[in-house]
């Protein structure tokens, strides 16, 4: 049986090849044989994050500090799930608790910077718009494109800040409003509240697109789309600067499911952002409601597109989730593209002749091959599962067995193969039941028979075995039972215990106590 350092192992090893899925598989398998395993957390957490399950990242992120708060690296793991989930508030707060733990870190100051820069990066084209000396800038499109690539990937600020004006703007806009003084003035008086600047005043244009943009929403609160669209054109030619016009009046189009008006609008409205410079999430609800017309219209390849260069824009949670949920849909939809049973039992035949020429491995991957071209052929778990059995993966054989055994209940090699796992394992009475099993399904089976002498005749340690079966919620309903209890009682008794026998369910009961080693026959 495998232990938890050599799961943790085999996980590590997935993760660096790139295998996630059979990381996570390993790392579960792991924690189930050491709970309090704070490093298994981690590990999976970061498995998580790599297949974009960022929710099951940051709740093992959270169970490892939890188990260790001191360790640093679980704070770096909790940090990371909730940047990815877009909520870069609590993301710092995570890596400045490890960089309290840790605090020469390189990584950890790294990755605090730049969760900062995000957040700050955020509003940064129209911080350089608004900047009397930087808004000359915008004239340059390298500057540009250099300011969109740094807002989009914080990460690229050191190497962009070879750029001259890059750095300028940098230092202008973050390092200027918080001057550092080589000596630390007196403090100065309090200065009296002054009053607030007036808001600017707008244009009377302005001020009738606003009425129009009302009118418009009234309207569409009411569903009268054709007045709420020309309500919205109206605004739009009154504050052509205004994009948000033109995102309200897709709204109105996609309600109306005509989509293909409803992307021309959207595409129009990122366009003109973009020559405008308009705030970032507003092109980025243009391009999700783009992604969402094409969802809802079958085209899932477009819809992903458009969700990711949303996403690019802004990491707003509700897309995020509409791009996962996608994720999973896409696979699913290649999942079953996949599955050919002709191939399928090609590839069978090839792991079958693998097999018995004692190549496991390659046995292996014919089977799991077979297996995503035929996933509900219940034979295909069973001879996977043999290969398992065959390489000590004892976990992943039991596994296969209970798949086949789901598929198949009447398949009476799956219990053969699956008590032949638990006796590897050293769970014996689990081992019975499925012995048991085996020859309720087929009496004369001489393998069942056979492992049911094998299970009784090697347990070394009677009383560990009795100590196990006390964990199992079937025994300890039994013996929970009063009138179990009274029935143990009168077990002396031959003539009671004939009667009591005579009951199946009694009896049944009684079996399940014996192969336990809870009772002995004598």
């Amino acid at each position: 049986m495998s232990t938890s350092l050599e799961l943790k192992n085999q996980g590590n090893t997935a993760l660096s090849q790139g295998k996630y899925d059979q990381a996570i598989e390993h790392y579960t398998s792991a924690i189930k044989l050491d709970e309090k395993n704070h490093v298994l957390y981690s590990n999976r957490s970061a498995a998580y994050a790599k297949v974009g399950q960022y929710d099951d990242a940051l709740k093992d992120a959270e169970q490892c500090v939890k188990l260790n708060p001191t360790w640093a690296k679980g704070y770096s793991r909790k940090g990371a799930a909730l940047e990815f989930l877009g909520r870069f508030k609590e993301a710092e707060q995570a890596y400045l608790k490890a960089m309290d733990l840790e605090p020469s870190n390189e990584q950890f100051q790294e990755s605090a910077m730049n969760v900062r820069a995000r957040m700050a990066l955020g509003s940064l084209p129209a911080r350089v718009a608004a900047h009397p000396v930087l808004k000359e800038y915008l004239k340059d499109p390298e500057y540009v494109e250099k300011l969109r690539s740094l807002q989009e990937n914080p990460a690229l600020l050191q190497f962009l800040m070879k750029d001259s004006k890059i750095k300028e703007t940098v230092f202008t806009l973050f390092t200027a409003q918080e001057p550092m003084d080589e000596s630390s003035p007196p403090p100065s008086p309090p200065k009296k509240a002054e009053p607030k600047p007036k808001e600017p005043e707008l244009a009377d244009e302005e001020k009738e697109a606003l009425k129009e943009k009302e009118l418009g929403n009234a309207a569409y609160k009411k569903k009268d789309f054709q007045t709420a669209i020309s309500h919205y054109d109206r605004a739009f030619e009154l504050d052509p600067k205004n994009i948000t016009f033109l995102t309200n009046k897709s709204a109105v189009y996609f309600e109306m499911r005509d989509y293909s008006k409803c992307i021309e609008v959207c595409e129009e409205a990122v366009s003109k952002g973009r020559e405008l410079r308009s705030d970032y999430k507003i092109i980025a609800k243009a391009f999700a409601r783009i992604g969402h017309c094409y969802e809802n219209q079958g085209d899932l390849q477009n819809a992903k597109k458009y969700y990711d260069k949303s996403l690019s824009e802004f990491r707003a949670p509700d897309v995020i989730k509409k791009s996962q949920a996608l994720d999973k849909k896409l696979k699913e939809m290649e999942r079953q593209a996949y599955i050919n049973p002709d191939l399928a039992e090609a590839a069978k035949l090839e792991g079958n002749k693998a097999f018995e020429a004692g190549n496991y491995p390659l046995a292996m991957k014919h089977y799991t091959e077979a297996i995503k071209r035929n996933p509900e052929d219940p034979k295909l778990y069973s001879n996977r599962a043999a290969c398992y059995t065959k390489l000590m993966e004892f976990p992943c054989a039991l596994k296969d067995c209970e798949t086949c055994i789901s598929l198949a209940p009447d398949f009476v090699k799956g219990y053969l193969r699956k008590a032949a796992c638990l006796v590897a394992m050293k769970d014996l009475n689990q081992a019975r039941k499925a012995y048991r099993k085996a020859l309720e399904l087929e009496p004369t089976c001489e393998e069942a028979r056979q492992g049911l002498i094998q299970c009784a005749t090697s347990e070394p340690d009677p009383e560990a075995a009795r100590q196990r079966a006390m964990y199992d919620p079937e025994i300890k309903e039994i013996l929970s039972d009063p009138a179990m209890r009274m029935i143990l009682n009168q077990m002396e008794d031959p003539d009671a215990m004939k009667e009591h026998l005579s009951n199946p369910e009694i009896a049944s009961k009684l079996m399940k106590l014996i192969d336990a080693g809870i009772v002995a026959i004598r």
